[in-house]
């Protein structure tokens, strides 16, 4: 049996015997389904992750905040590399969803800039994705043309107050189950502006101009003039930038398998190359 499994199955947090299934889609760590006579909940396998900014502490922490904010599943159990959550009985979003459920998604990001910074504990990151992007070019040598835009696009950035983002709204990383949204994954969670999680939102969810005024509107309360609509966009440059470099250093130090890395870092230079046009 795959020592993971065994390893899972041995910790010490089950009631009695334990069923694993394992959890397809995740682009960094490994995850199962398990159940016990105890209940049902979702193993997140990994450790941390230097050239991508992950720490397992941190996203511990991140975690536990949200969900003292209301927003994610409770963490039940950690050990090192391996944190339980309790299972949310949930339909995960798609792209689609993302559109279609923006003024839900808009409240649920209101309240996690709100609250979970005052529930987290411990040292915390700061995200500021121009940073991240220099450092993956740097991390591979990519094209230096990414540094003179990136120079471009922090310029654009308006003085915003500092909240607690998410930072990887990611459709699979949103469920509904049926009542409320819940986010799930705080590994790039961290201090930083709301314009980031406004325009990886929108970067994710393939929005449109329309989407995008639709989604500033609702989330400043229809005070949205040029500047604050020249940073977004900007910023949603920076996203699309940032997940696509984030794929080519996946590729070169994660290989995780069932992923395609290259597919998904042409997916966001296509999505990039549409908003400079």
């Amino acid at each position: 049996m795959d020592p993971l499994q065994n390893r899972v199955r041995a910790m010490a947090c089950w009631q009695g015997p334990v069923a694993l299934e394992p959890q397809m889609g995740g682009l960094t760590n490994i995850s199962f389904i398990a159940t016990d006579a105890g209940g049902k909940y979702v193993v997140r396998c990994g450790d941390d992750i230097p050239v991508h900014h992950v720490y397992r502490s941190r996203e511990i922490a991140a975690s536990r905040a949200a969900h003292e904010a209301g927003l994610s599943p409770e963490v039940v159990h950690v050990e090192p590399g391996i944190t339980v959550l309790r299972f949310i009985e949930a339909r995960t979003f798609v792209e689609a969803d993302l559109r279609r459920e923006a003024p839900r998604i808009v409240a649920l990001l209101k309240t996690c800039h709100r609250d979970v910074a005052r529930q987290v504990r411990g040292a915390a990151n700061m995200f500021w994705p121009f940073h991240v992007i220099r450092d993956y070019v740097r991390a591979i040598d990519a094209d230096a043309k990414y540094l003179a835009l990136v120079d471009r696009l922090e310029f654009a950035q308006l003085p915003l107050p500092i909240v607690f983002g998410h930072n990887d709204l990611l459709p699979g990383n949103v469920l509904d189950d049926g009542t409320r949204l819940w986010l799930i994954d705080w590994e790039y969670a961290g201090f930083g502006t709301a314009m980031f999680d406004l325009a990886n939102l929108s970067s994710n969810g393939a929005f449109t101009a329309a989407d995008d005024a639709a989604l500033l509107a609702a989330y400043f309360d229809g005070k949205v003039d040029e500047g604050l609509t020249r940073a977004f966009t900007a910023m949603k440059a920076a996203s699309l930038l940032r997940e696509a470099l984030w794929a080519m250093v996946s590729d070169v130090h994660l290989k995780t398998p069932g992923v395609d890395y290259k597919a998904h870092a042409a997916t966001y230079l296509a999505r990039l190359d549409g908003l400079l046009a």
